[in-house]
């Protein structure tokens, strides 16, 4: 996969969750952190946020704030 992708699987799946998960932040602006959460896989909003802020560098609300 590595040599295929030029990735981990595990690092193209969170990238892959994390864009999901902007364009739901801009699409769906009434959805609350946890139903996005859960949308792309992530049980706990509160690691989704962790996961989210470490691939794109902010958090998914100020992403949220600044995509408005």
């Amino acid at each position: 996969f590595t040599d295929l992708v030029g990735e981990p699987p595990l690092t193209y799946l969170t990238r892959w969750r994390m864009t999901l998960a902007a364009d739901l932040l801009v699409e769906q602006r009434a959805a609350t952190m946890a139903e996005i959460a859960r949308a792309v896989g992530y049980p706990d909003p509160f690691g989704f946020s962790a996961a989210f802020k470490r691939v794109r560098g902010v958090t998914p609300s100020d992403f949220r704030r600044a995509a408005s």
